[in-house]
């Protein structure tokens, strides 16, 4: 193994030689955002994909633990409409009992290469029955197999259990391919506020804030500081 100058250098030093926000980047024009995030989440969206942005339905979701810690994860966001931002996660998990115990989340994206960030905070709320069975169905077998196999969370005393149950899963969905997993559950988050985020190689960063009325029926939108 060759070993360089970086490799001794402490981690400080390291993290301030990393570049970050590196032209080109695009920039923003205010006056043409939409006038509900839903419409500018389409449009960044379509953009980064359009950029060869992997995987910019990567999210952080954020919550908060029954003793006030917060949490966060990435997970895959799996629609917008006029609900909200949806997301599909076991009933059991960490992430599910804390939304039961407190409902109240963030969403984050970030799309380094183009220099975007999206935020959102809202109330997560859970989605007819039919419809999580819709996207159970509708996930890859091996995807299936795991969310059946997996005690989520747990401890892993070896890997011949997880290989085990993994394998007695995959079996029992070629028997039942209809099976759907109980207790599997679709979110959709109803955003109060959303930011769109724009960076900017000489940090004078565009942001745009869209807030929810009262009755979230309209939007008012104002531009940050950077």
């Amino acid at each position: 193994m060759v070993h360089t100058a970086a490799d001794t250098l402490p981690i400080k030093e390291k993290l301030r030689q990393i570049p970050s926000l590196e032209a080109p980047l695009p920039d923003l024009d205010l006056s043409a955002m939409p006038a509900t995030p839903h419409e500018a989440f389409a449009l960044w969206l379509d953009s980064a994909l359009a950029a060869g942005v992997r995987e910019p339905h990567a999210m952080t979701l954020s919550t908060v633990d029954e003793h006030g810690w917060p949490d966060a994860r990435v997970l895959i966001l799996k629609n917008v409409d006029a609900r909200g931002w949806h997301f599909a996660i076991r009933g059991e998990s960490p992430k599910a009992r804390q939304i039961e115990n407190q409902p109240r989340v963030s969403l984050t994206f970030y799309w380094p290469a183009l220099g975007r960030q999206i935020r959102l905070r809202g109330e997560a709320v859970a989605l007819s029955a039919q419809e999580c069975s819709e996207d159970f169905l509708g996930r890859p077998v091996g995807s299936r197999a795991s969310a059946i196999a997996s005690t989520q969370s747990e401890i892993l005393d070896n890997h011949e259990a997880l290989a085990q149950r993994l394998a007695d899963a995959q079996a029992f969905l070629k028997a039942h391919p209809t099976h759907v997993e109980p207790g599997w559950r679709v979110y959709a988050v109803t955003p109060t506020v959303v930011e769109f985020w724009q960076g900017a190689t000489d940090r004078n960063h565009k942001r745009w804030r869209y807030t929810a009325s009262q009755d979230s029926t309209a939007w008012s939108t104002a531009r940050l500081w950077p």
